[in-house]
C-alpha cells in the first residue's frame, strides 16, 4: 500500500478503537440494540462521510450520513415495539460515535479520543449517576444552581483590569473570590454528604488550602457559628487548610528559588511540625465524637459570606497599594505585612522574583515571607474568632498559635 493511503488508514484505525471502546460497553447492556459491530461501523462512517465530505466538496454529504445512521437506530426501536427501553440513550450515544469518527478525519483525534472516553464513562455509570440525581435534596439543587450563576454567568462578563486609586482593584479577581468562596462550602457539603464526617473533613481541609485557606477559614468559621455540632469538624477544616499552606509554599519556593530552600524550608517545617501535633488531637477528638447528631449545612454556596468576604479583600487589596506608595521601595517589609492578610501566595511569588532580579537580598526575602505568613495566621485567627464564636476560638487558636511560635522559633534559632 502506498504511504499516502497508509497515513489516510490511521484515522480509520482511530475511528475503529473509538467504536470499540463505546460499543463494548453498550454491549453489556441488555435493552441497547447496538454494541461493537454497529459503534464500530457507526464511527467508521463518521470518518468516511467526513473525508467523501472533504474530497467531493459536498458537505452535506457528511450531515446525510449522520441522518441515516440517527433514522436506522430510531427505526430499530420502533420495530421492536415490546421493550420498554426507548433506546434514547443508546441512539444518542450512536450520533456521538458518529460524530467522533468525523473529528478523527479533521485532525482532532485528541480531543475525539477524549471525548469517547468520557462518553464511555457516561453510559458505565447509569447506576451512580441516577442513585446521585435522586439523593439530591431541593437545597442542594439550588445551592448548584446559585454555584453556577456565580461561575458561569456573572465571572465572565466581569472586566479582567485595574479600576480605582493606584488601580488596585480588579473586579474580575475580586469576584473569582466570591466563586471561590462559594466554591469551598460547596464543595466541603458534598464532601460530607459523600464521604461521611470524618473522611469529608480531610477531603475538605487538603483542598480547601490547595485553593484558599482564608476562603476556608471564612467559610467553616460561619458553618461552625451557625451549627454547634459542626465546630469540631470546622476546626479541623481550618487547621489543615493553614497547615497545607507552608506545603504549598515549600513547593513554590523548590521551583522558582531553589537557593532560599535551604534558609526558609526549617522555618516552614518548624511550623509545620508544630502544627501537625494540634491538628492530630484536634482530629482524635472529633474521631471521638463518631455519634454525634445528624450533621446539616443551611446554605452550603454562602453567597451572602461569600460576598462579604470580596469586599473585604478589595479593601485589603487598596490598603496595600496606598502603603506601597506611601513608603516607597523600602517597604518591602509594610507592604508583606499588609499584603499577607489576604494572599501570601502573592507577596511569596513577588519577593521571590525579587530575589531571582537581585532587588532583594537571601535574608529580605525570608524576613519578607515570614512576616506574610504570621499576617495571615493573625487575620485567620481574627476571622474564626470573631466569626466562628468562641467555641471555635477554642479549638483553632492553639493550633494557629503552634504554627506562628514554630515559624518564629525556627526564625531565632537559624
Amino acid at each position: 500500500m502506498p504511504t499516502d493511503q497508509l497515513a489516510t488508514l490511521y484515522p480509520f484505525l482511530t475511528s475503529l478503537a473509538i467504536g470499540l471502546l463505546i460499543g463494548l460497553e453498550r454491549e453489556r447492556s441488555a435493552a441497547a440494540r447496538a454494541g461493537l459491530r454497529t459503534f464500530s461501523l457507526v464511527a467508521l462512517s463518521g470518518t468516511l462521510g467526513a473525508l467523501l465530505s472533504e474530497k467531493s466538496g459536498a458537505p452535506w454529504m457528511l450531515g446525510a450520513g449522520l441522518l441515516i445512521m440517527g433514522g436506522m437506530m430510531v427505526a430499530s426501536y420502533f420495530k421492536a415495539s415490546e421493550s420498554d427501553d426507548p433506546g434514547t440513550t443508546t441512539i444518542a450515544a450512536v450520533v456521538v460515535c458518529y460524530a467522533l469518527g468525523a473529528m478523527v478525519w479533521f485532525d482532532l483525534e485528541q480531543l475525539a479520543v477524549t471525548l469517547a472516553i468520557l462518553t464511555t464513562a457516561l453510559l458505565y455509570f447509569k447506576p451512580e449517576l441516577r442513585g446521585v440525581s435522586r439523593n439530591l435534596t431541593r437545597l442542594d439543587l439550588v445551592s448548584i444552581l446559585q454555584f453556577a450563576v456565580l461561575s458561569f454567568v456573572i465571572l465572565p462578563i466581569l472586566p479582567n483590569q485595574n479600576y480605582g486609586p493606584y488601580n488596585a482593584v480588579n473586579p474580575y479577581q475580586v469576584w473569582w473570590m466570591v466563586v471561590l468562596i462559594s466554591g469551598l462550602s460547596l464543595a466541603g457539603y458534598a464532601a460530607l454528604r459523600i464521604a461521611g464526617q470524618r473522611h469529608g473533613t480531610l477531603l475538605t481541609g487538603l483542598f480547601g488550602g490547595i485553593a484558599s485557606s482564608t476562603a476556608t477559614t471564612l467559610a467553616f468559621s460561619r458553618h461552625g457559628r451557625d451549627s454547634p455540632q459542626l465546630v469540631g469538624m470546622a476546626a479541623v477544616v481550618i487547621l489543615l487548610a493553614n497547615w497545607v499552606v507552608l506545603i504549598r509554599l515549600s513547593v513554590l519556593i523548590a521551583v522558582l528559588a531553589p537557593g532560599l530552600l535551604r534558609s526558609l524550608l526549617p522555618l516552614l517545617g518548624g511550623g509545620a511540625l508544630a502544627g501537625l501535633l494540634v491538628i492530630y488531637l484536634a482530629w482524635r477528638r472529633l474521631d471521638s465524637q463518631a455519634n454525634a447528631p445528624k450533621l446539616e449545612m443551611k446554605n452550603p454556596t454562602e453567597i451572602r459570606a461569600a460576598l462579604s468576604f470580596g469586599l473585604i479583600y478589595a479593601g485589603v487589596l487598596f490598603a496595600a497599594a496606598w502603603l506601597s506608595d506611601l513608603v516607597g521601595s523600602q517597604g518591602v517589609y509594610a507592604v508583606a505585612l499588609v499584603s499577607g492578610l489576604t494572599d501570601v501566595d502573592a507577596i511569596t511569588l513577588s519577593s521571590l522574583r525579587l530575589f531571582n532580579l537581585g532587588s532583594l537580598h537571601g535574608e529580605q526575602t525570608v524576613n519578607a515571607i515570614l512576616l506574610a505568613i504570621l499576617a495571615n495566621i493573625a487575620f485567620k485567627s481574627g476571622l474564626a474568632s470573631i466569626i466562628g464564636g468562641a467555641a471555635l476560638a477554642r479549638l483553632v487558636l492553639p493550633g494557629m498559635a503552634a504554627v506562628a511560635g514554630g515559624l518564629t522559633l525556627s526564625w531565632l534559632l537559624i
